[in-house]
């Protein structure tokens, strides 16, 4: 019955899904209860200041704790948290397994001596030995040995508004890496791969800025020559693969060639590795060249789709800059989210002794709860953000498309769809990200609990728990899409969620060759856009990181460039996926309900019209189109008369 309903964009605008909107205002309410919770009851000054092994807060007076020596000092002077072995992290109870104490100043210089030590407290007044020792005892109390740092002394500075004492040297996070790091048999071989990329840091940067402007330029591109975009971004593409890949198998055989004159381990690392990347973008060009093969046909049906995205962006330039406020706002509410978890940490928790004669400061029972109920914030806000930015392209894109004259668009589509967005649809938003929580909370368990069971469970059990991810992953990637295209549905027609869901369902359900035909390659030369910005940034890295081939290892390096351009060109591009998904949508949904009568006439322009008597024409000669494509589209050629 919803199927024959009438529709009637941008007609009627009423609230949707009132009841979750009030049960979303009611969680957050719960967040911030939360957050004023743990600030006033929580010890901010032991999580600001730092707090020694003895229970003392640096930089205070401490009262005294019961069974603890060395507790209760005034350590009003000494306001930096050291430790005496930094580098001894213990993984399983994620802590430094060192004893801590309150100093005046952290060490600028390495120590390699106790002298040194008993040079620098005499020097600076900061003692860096347990307090019952007195700097001209470090010498000479054989105590020394256990209650003074471990030496040499690395340099270390404090850390920014956290009054802790942290190592400059990079070795000492390579020796946690590799705990983390179990698969790296030889230690050596990660220390090297972190000298890399702190001896490359500058490149990193610069070509993760390169990727971002490439990100701007081909939606630039994108924006004034939508027509011939599909085959620029086809061609450099065979460009760019071959060259990446016959510029990898010259420089392994290059470096081969002089591999014999300097025969050091970084570079036979580098060989190795230079094989490896030359391997897999041969086959990856491989693969390319197959799929565009089979796609070659369909490539240019792409084209005029494309046309009328770029003039969806060309009315509604402000789309490009969704990505950046969408990220400003996650990262403003995961800012918040991280700092009320840090005041959580400190909350309910009271000085209790450990074996060792030091002092654990442990939560009580039922404040986990909260800990559970925050993690559950993170998943539902988070979504909920990412929702609203679906529903604002979906409400400006809809009142592009619904608009017979263009003329007559709002000043501002994207604040207008805002504007209804927060007006009416809220609620509605607030529960397509809670069925998404529901889905992906269930698949971070499992994979928690396959990550702690790790080489502990059995095959049969390791395969089912795979299993059971891969197909949450993919019921959460089907309910995302449904989810989009149910908001487009409310945005048009201002229906609730489980309404818009079945009829943007159905919708999809009765084009699903042109799903399957137009939207999918439109989505796969968006991708090639994709690989186009990787493999430029990747190149430019190869060429850059090359100088240095002979003193560091530029493995890692390039993998970090490379993800860091995928993400980027991800997020640009993925708007325009996004306004390409809405479009087809509103098109399915106006060659549905309209014939071109008076009336009843259609909303798309003669573009999309072109498009569809093209895409017929194909499928026509493909000998897949048949009677039936071609009575389904025979309405648009009134259109196209009229």
């Amino acid at each position: 019955k919803s199927s024959k309903r009438e529709w009637k964009p941008l007609e009627d605008h009423s609230c949707t899904d009132v009841p979750w909107l009030l049960l979303f205002i009611l969680f957050c309410v719960g967040m911030g209860f939360i957050c004023g919770f743990s600030i006033a009851t929580g010890a901010a000054a032991r999580l600001l200041s730092g707090y020694d092994s003895y229970g003392n807060i640096c930089g205070q007076k401490n009262v005294k704790v019961e069974g603890i020596v060395n507790s209760g000092l005034d350590l009003t002077h000494k306001k930096y948290v050291f430790f005496l072995d930094p580098c001894n992290i213990d993984l399983v109870h994620q802590k430094i397994k060192s004893i801590a104490l309150c100093v005046s100043a952290c060490p600028r210089k390495e120590l390699k001596t106790l002298a040194d030590i008993q040079k620098f407290a005499e020097t600076n007044g900061s003692t860096l030995c347990s307090y019952e020792l007195q700097p001209s005892e470090y010498t000479t109390d054989p105590r020394a040995a256990k209650l003074c740092p471990k030496y040499p002394v690395p340099e270390s500075a404090p850390i920014p508004f956290f009054h802790r004492c942290a190592p400059v040297n990079i070795s000492c996070y390579a020796k946690f890496a590799e705990a983390l790091i179990t698969f790296v048999s030889d230690s050596s071989v990660l220390h090297r791969l972190i000298s890399g990329v702190m001896t490359s840091k500058e490149i990193i940067m610069g070509l993760c800025l390169l990727s971002l402007v490439l990100s701007m330029i081909l939606m630039v591109i994108i924006r004034y020559i939508s027509r011939v975009l599909v085959w620029i971004l086809t061609i450099l593409v065979i460009l760019g693969s071959l060259g990446g890949t016959g510029v990898l198998w010259w420089l392994y055989a290059k470096q081969r060639i002089s591999a014999g004159a300097l025969d050091t381990q970084i570079a036979k690392d580098n060989l190795q590795a230079l094989l490896i990347y030359a391997i897999a973008a041969t086959v990856f060009t491989v693969i390319l060249f197959l799929i565009m093969l089979i796609m070659r046909k369909r490539v240019a049906l792409t084209i005029a789709l494309f046309h009328v995205a770029g003039k969806v962006f060309i009315h509604l330039p402000l789309l490009v800059f969704q990505p950046f406020w969408t990220f400003f706002v996650l990262i403003l509410f995961w800012t918040y989210w991280i700092t009320v978890l840090l005041f959580l940490g400190t909350t309910g928790k009271h000085p209790v002794p450990n074996e060792e004669g030091f002092v654990e400061f442990r939560m009580a029972g039922p404040l986990k709860y909260m800990w559970w109920y925050h993690v559950v914030g993170l998943i539902w806000i988070s979504e909920f953000i990412l929702a609203c930015q679906q529903m604002t392209v979906a409400g400006a894109v809809v009142t592009y498309y619904f608009t017979r004259q263009k003329r007559n668009l709002p000043f501002t589509p994207i604040l207008a769809s805002v504007n209804r967005l927060v007006c009416y649809h809220l609620g509605t938003v607030a529960k397509g990200s809670f069925i998404i929580t529901l889905v992906k909370i269930p698949r971070m368990i499992l994979m928690y609990i396959h990550t702690q069971l790790k080489g502990k469970e059995n095959a049969c059990a390791r395969c089912m728990l795979k299993a059971c991810i891969c197909c949450l992953w993919c019921l959460e990637k089907c309910l995302t899409y449904l989810n989009q295209n149910a908001y487009t549905a409310t945005a048009i027609n201002s229906t609730n969620f489980c309404t818009s869901a079945k009829d943007a369902f159905v919708i999809l359900v009765e084009n699903a060759l042109r799903v399957a035909a137009i939207n999918t390659v439109g989505d796969f030369m968006l991708f090639l856009g994709k690989v186009l910005i990787v493999c430029s940034t990747g190149l430019a890295g190869i060429m850059l990181l090359n100088y240095q081939r002979d003193y560091t290892i530029w493995v890692l390096p390039l993998i970090i460039v490379c993800l860091f351009a995928f993400l980027v060109a991800h997020c640009f591009l993925s708007i325009y996926e996004m306004v390409v998904d809405v479009l087809f949508l509103c098109f399915a949904i106006d060659t549905k309900y309209n014939d071109g009568s008076p009336g009843r006439e259609f909303y798309m322009d003669k573009v999309l019209m072109e498009f569809v008597e093209n895409s017929r024409k194909s499928m026509k000669e493909a000998g897949r189109g048949g009677g039936a494509e071609g009575r389904e589209l025979k309405p648009m050629v009134g259109a196209d008369e009229e």
